[in-house]
């Protein structure tokens, strides 16, 4: 089976669509990550297009499949969740109301859910939640709610 390119850059077999290698991306420091706005759809791929990044790859399901198949890909998303988590952590920025981090988290959520499994979405949801409630940040209703319904 030939594998599209998202399965391949999970796999660590292929680049994004701006030539970044998976170990690339996750060896971005905080300062690139919150900067740089089309990575976290490779990292986190949907079904659905991101509105965001229109270029961005929505899976197929042969896709997901393959992804959820794939022990390579399978250690890329964890490593991908990690990384994020320990950006989050390190970051305040996104601790406001309304934030572009607040639509990577519910994206994050949401892959995990789909391509690894309820366990590490809910996880990676209740790391995210424990940061603001332990930081007491203001974030909004609408942010939580798509965080908790993803």
């Amino acid at each position: 089976m030939t594998v599209g390119p998202v399965v391949a850059f999970l796999q660590g077999e292929g680049p994004d669509a701006a030539g970044r290698t998976l170990f690339e991306v996750l060896a971005m420091d905080n300062a690139a990550l919150e900067h740089t706005h089309d990575f976290i759809q490779w990292l986190f791929p949907l079904r659905e297009p991101s509105r965001a990044v229109p270029d961005a790859p929505a899976l197929t399901d042969a896709e997901v499949e393959a992804i959820r198949d794939s022990a390579m890909a399978q250690i890329a998303l964890a490593a991908a969740t990690d990384r994020m988590e320990a950006f989050y952590r390190a970051t305040h920025d996104w601790l406001m109301p309304n934030d572009h981090n607040h639509l990577r988290i519910t994206r994050i959520i949401r892959s995990l859910r789909l391509l690894v499994g309820d366990d590490q979405a809910d996880a990676f949801k209740a790391a995210i939640l424990s940061m603001a409630e332990t930081t007491r940040a203001p974030i909004s209703a609408r942010s939580r709610g798509y965080w908790a319904t993803a």
